[in-house]
Order: structure tokens, then sequence, then C-alpha cells
């Protein structure tokens, strides 16, 4: 073999060599991201169900008989606003739901669109999270079902929605966050509540969307 040819065979088996030793190291980098995406994503979730369980047992109970139901507690970007609780999705599934839909936010748990109602409130109570790292809460939530529960605890309340419908829509299909979805003319009359993550669950090209309904208001916290 003459040398040329010798050159030629090292130079190519030098760059499969590099070719999966780089391959090898984005797996590793990948996983490193998610793994540590979920514990960063957990340690965060403790801190904030500190903070809630703290604001429900300062909160102000209403006595035996009263009528009023407790207004619910806007909070601060990226602090726990309430709990989410999804049967479907698991008996332990359960997460803080934080104030802003930023990146940042996020990355701590599902967020509140801040333009959207407040739970249990007319109008459409809105919320994403993420389908793939960051804990990724809204995984499986193409599982969903009409009839699901939705069972979201605020501050001295606590609010059962119902699934009624699911879809997939594009990114720029922001007509889902009106008080009613996809009606940008009409008021709403009942008290509404969207999930949003996106579609497929490692990508980001579509949007699935849940839609819901208030069906009961239970004074005091059972999430």
């Amino acid at each position: 073999m003459n040398r040329s040819a010798v050159v030629a065979r090292a130079l190519a088996r030098t760059t499969a060599e590099l070719l999966v030793t780089g391959g090898v190291v984005v797996l590793l980098f990948a996983a490193y991201v998610v793994v540590w995406s979920d514990v960063q994503t957990a340690a965060a979730q403790v801190e904030l169900r500190e903070d809630f369980e703290s604001q429900t047992q300062s909160a102000v109970t209403p006595s035996p008989g009263a009528d009023a139901t407790p207004t619910p507690v806007t909070a601060p970007p990226g602090d726990a606003m309430a709990v989410m609780r999804i049967p479907r999705l698991g008996d332990d599934w359960s997460w803080v739901v934080v104030e802003g839909v930023s990146d940042e936010q996020l990355n701590r748990g599902p967020g509140h669109f801040p333009e959207t109602a407040l739970p249990g409130q007319l109008g459409n109570f809105a919320v994403a999270g993420h389908r793939a790292t960051h804990g990724e809460p809204f995984a499986h939530l193409d599982r969903m079902q009409p009839g699901d529960e939705i069972v979201v605890g605020s501050v001295g309340v606590t609010y059962t929605y119902v699934v009624d419908t699911t879809e997939i829509v594009t990114p720029s299909d922001v007509d889902v966050l009106l008080p009613v979805p996809g009606k940008p003319d009409k008021q709403s009359r009942k008290a509404r509540i969207t999930l949003v993550t996106c579609n497929p669950r490692w990508g980001s090209s579509e949007r699935l969307i849940v839609h819901g309904h208030l069906t009961e208001t239970v004074i005091g916290s059972e999430v």
C-alpha cells in the first residue's frame, strides 16, 4: 500500500473517531441539561410550595355560612400563585403555578399568563408549562380527555374545572387565551381554564391546548 493510501486511511479513521467522540459528548451534554434542569426545577418547586403553604396558613378564613369567596391573590412575577392537581396525570401530580410565562418563570414550574383571569374568576385562567425538561410538568398533557378534572388551589379556596376539549394550534394562535377562546368579540359569562404546552413533546412547531370550565368552588385549600 502506497504512502498516500496509508495517510488517507489514517485520516479517515481519525475523523470517524472524532465524530463518534463528538456525538458522545453531545449526548452526554444533552443528558446533563435535561437532568440538571429537572433538579433545578424540583428545588424551585420545594421553595414555592413552602411559600404557598405559608400564604395559605396566614389567610383569613371566612366564617361559617359566609357567602363571600376569598378574592384570588395576585403574585409578583416568578412567585407562587396557585397549586394545580390533575388526577389524569397521576395521583401524585401536583405543581405550584407561578406568575408569568417568561423562560425564567416557566423553568420554575407552570406559569400563569398575567393578562388572563385569576383562578375562579370570570374569563380564562390560562397556564403554560414545559412538556420536556425542567420537570416536564405537561409532558403527558395529550392524555387529557373531556370530563377530566383540573383542581386549582388558590389562597383560601379550591376550584375544580372540568375539561371540555383539546386541540392543536399554531404558536401564533393566541386567540386560545381570550376570555372566550377563539371568540374575540364575545364577553365571558363563565370561569374557564386553558392549559398550553408545546407539541410534539420534544418540539415546538405546534401548541397543544386543553380547555375547561369551572364546576365547583370550595372554601379552603384541598390540594
